[in-house]
Formats: C-alpha cells, sequence, structure tokens
C-alpha cells in the first residue's frame, strides 16, 4: 500500500500538486424592470448561460433575471462567498448603489464587455 504522507501533511497540504490559478465570480443579474440576483461561481461565461438556458436557478428563470450588471473576480473561493453573503445581506437601495456606481446605465456586461475574458 502506498503512503501519502500523514494525516496532518495531508491536511496542510504537503506533497499535492499546486492547483491551478482560478477565478471566482460574485456577480449581480437583473431583470428589465431590475429584479435583483447575486451570485457567486468560477466560470461566469458559463453560469451566465446556464441562468438564460432556464437551468441556472428557479428565481432566475421565473422572474426572468439575466442581464449582468455587476461582477467582481476574487482569486480565492472563500473570497467570493464571503462577499457575495455580505452582498445578499444588504438592503435593495445598497445593491443598486453598488451596481450604480460602475454601471449607472444597467447596461448589460455580459454584451457591452467586462474589460477580459470572464470564466
Amino acid at each position: 500500500m502506498r503512503s501519502f504522507g500523514s494525516p496532518d501533511e495531508r491536511r496542510r497540504g504537503v506533497g499535492r500538486r499546486p492547483r491551478p490559478e482560478r477565478t471566482y465570480w460574485v456577480y449581480v443579474l437583473a431583470s428589465r424592470t431590475k429584479v435583483l440576483y447575486v451570485g457567486v461561481t468560477n466560470h461566469l461565461l458559463r453560469r451566465l448561460a446556464e441562468h438564460r438556458a432556464g437551468t441556472g436557478s428557479v428565481f432566475t428563470h421565473r422572474y426572468r433575471v439575466h442581464h449582468l450588471v455587476h461582477a467582481e473576480a476574487f482569486p480565492t473561493a472563500w473570497d467570493a462567498i464571503t462577499r457575495e453573503k455580505e452582498i445578499k445581506a444588504w438592503r435593495r437601495e445598497k445593491k443598486v448603489a453598488l451596481v450604480e456606481a460602475a454601471n449607472p446605465t444597467w447596461q448589460d456586461l455580459s454584451v457591452d464587455g467586462l474589460g477580459g475574458a470572464p470564466h
């Protein structure tokens, strides 16, 4: 039987291959009537396609929430999930202010560009 180090070494990741760099996204979707949805993903384009196909979530399908109006990139899943929870806890007015600070016209950023290739 092959040994992969002590349990303590395995917990600390000793001897593991490094994971490839990954970007995690917190995103805000909006409907035409400005119904908002906040989510997190490690592949933004795929997740947007899922939402638009009606398989992303029941909420986005039911209320037709498909326009990407805000996105933030993070280096770790922990950071992204923490930020998502923070935004979700906000009142609607604060979420609207977040979107309008960088996207005052509520343009769909997946069409109009994110300034880089999200995935």
